[in-house]
């Protein structure tokens, strides 16, 4: 089977992105024009709104024709299979690392579930850990009891994590290997010794007679894990490593997200738009493989609220992140995105069937849906605004509300197009499982705030491909091939970043620049084939 080249498939991934780039520029310009005091006249503001429309249907076409072109090119079958065999693949790998033959010699990481935060949150921090498990080449071990969603654990809501070994035990046990040069040493009475990593919250303690133990200050609360002094800090041999979460690991591991590993990165860069979120996908996926009693219910839930597709999803988050976190944003701005979505889909299939569009609607504020439905009659909205009311911080942490959260993310990420807000956990959850469903899906996606990040990920940089001379001050020059650290997409036509070489922070125009793939040596698995 003939395949397509790799600079083929990076070119015709660019020029959907760089029409992606012109249209947010201009319609950021046009909305910016329509707002000056010279432009309200009602000549002028008619004129500059049929310009943004005629523009934003180019736009359309051109998408279409792209998104056209990929099924006409006869590569469609190759990338199908490439997908299904890079996803069989992974998980045949974390499957023979999860399920070793002898449990009692077989090294392990710990991950203790226990980090004070949402459902979306806390999976991130069990995905870390079995992250740098397969970067380390050891069994993850979840310590979940007592887990505030489900006191029984983990396993009575997904499958466990392994069949073969569940057991923290081993001969040595340690904590993750920190430095501890460098620290401030504080002599408390009676004769306790506290060596303080600052300015992590992690502390060192030695008490007599000769205790050590690793204490990890999450929020008001307090978790010990004893281990043994000899092996404090924890080597390569130890055993049973324990790590902690991702805010205060030190030294960081190489395999944080956005890593990718270095033996699939050139079949990756090939196949999926973004090669670190699809990475971070097969974790996720592996993590959530349901109990088939929270199968069922799934099924039930997709069956009773008739999703279909074509259908776009839309996250409305507002309680308690809207002015910490994130920006109020209304219903208006999340249907606009909507609309151009399916005018999109029309100009691809040349017309449309007149069926109403349809909109899964998730938001943990009930009367989200009432407002939808009353301002966009001509949407049909999917949802239960039943699971809105779990989603309340009063009742966060019930099962009711653990399986309103898994139902919407499931939910979520059957549809076609996400609009949400990457500065929440769940949309950017629902996003990394819509990866594992579909062969790129990477700009499936609006966000009305963030580009995708994973909370303590390595820097995000991105290459430049033309240079840039700064406008004004706001902006900061560029040269082909410079390193920018990107802070985000102001969905205007402009990134924000660092210039590496400059040491200059400021705009840029996001059609300059591009991705830098993390490439990374992780284990490569040799006693797992690569096709069955």
């Amino acid at each position: 089977m003939s395949e397509p080249s790799l600079e083929y498939e990076l070119a015709r991934r660019q020029s959907r992105r760089d029409a992606d780039e012109l249209w947010r520029f201009v319609r950021g310009e046009l909305t910016a024009w329509r707002k000056d005091d010279s432009s309200k006249a009602p000549p002028v503001a008619r004129r500059l709104e049929k310009l943004q429309d005629s523009v934003r249907q180019y736009h359309a076409v051109i998408r279409g024709d792209l998104a056209n072109l990929t099924v006409a090119d006869g590569w469609e079958t190759w990338r199908r299979r490439e997908a299904d065999q890079l996803a069989d693949l992974m998980r045949r790998r974390i499957d023979f690392l999860q399920n070793p033959p002898d449990c009692a010699t077989a090294k392990k990481l710990v991950c203790n579930l226990n980090k004070v935060c949402g459902f979306g949150c806390q999976l991130h921090h069990v995905a870390y850990c079995l992250t740098v498990a397969y970067g380390t080449g050891r069994t993850l071990v979840l310590n979940s009891r007592n887990w505030r969603y489900n006191r029984a654990g983990w396993e009575q809501v997904f499958q466990p994590l392994s069949g073969t070994c569940q057991d923290a035990g081993g001969r040595s046990k340690a904590a993750w290997p920190a430095p501890v040069l460098g620290v401030g040493l504080i002599q408390r009475p009676p004769a306790c010794v506290c060596l303080i990593q600052l300015p992590a919250t992690v502390c060192l303690i030695q008490r007599p007679p000769a205790c050590v133990c690793l204490i990890q200050l999450l929020s008001s609360q307090i978790i010990i894990l004893p281990i043994t002094g000899r092996h404090l800090p924890g080597t390569a041999d130890t055993q049973v490593l324990t790590l902690p979460i991702i805010d205060v690991v030190s030294p960081r591991p190489p395999y944080l997200p956005l890593a990718v590993p270095a033996d699939l990165a050139d079949r990756l860069a090939r196949l999926h738009g973004d090669p670190s979120v699809w990475f971070t996908a097969q974790f996720v996926r592996y993590l959530m493989r349901p109990q088939q009693h929270l199968q069922n219910d799934l099924d039930a839930f997709v069956k009773r609220v008739q999703l279909r597709n074509p259908c776009v999803g839309i996250h409305v988050r507002r309680t308690d992140k809207v002015g910490t976190e994130a920006a109020f944003h209304p219903i208006e701005e999340y249907m606009q995105h909507v609309h151009e979505f399916y005018e999109r889909r029309q100009m691809e299939a040349g017309g449309g069937d007149g069926s109403r569009r349809c909109v899964y609607l998730a938001s943990d504020d009930p009367s989200v849906f009432q407002d939808a439905v009353n301002k966009f009659p001509d949407y049909t909205f999917l949802g239960d605004p039943s699971v809105s009311k779990t989603a309340a911080v009063s009742s966060r942490y019930t099962d009711a509300s653990l399986r309103g959260v898994i139902t919407d993310i499931h939910a979520l990420s059957l549809t076609d197009h996400l609009v949400c807000t990457f500065s929440s956990q769940v949309c950017r959850v629902a996003y990394e499982l819509m990866q594992t469903m579909h062969v790129d899906a990477a700009d499936w996606f609006t966000s009305l705030d963030d580009i995708y990040y994973y909370g303590g990920q390595s820097p995000h940089e991105q290459t430049a491909r033309f240079a840039h001379q700064p406008a004004d001050g706001s902006e900061i020059a560029l040269s082909p091939g410079d390193t920018v650290g990107i802070a985000g997409n102001h969905w205007n036509g402009y990134s924000k970043g660092e210039n590496r070489r400059l040491k200059k922070v400021g705009l840029y125009p996001a059609y300059k620049t591009r991705d830098k793939l993390r490439v990374v040596e992780f284990p490569r698995y040799p006693e797992v084939p690569l096709v069955l």
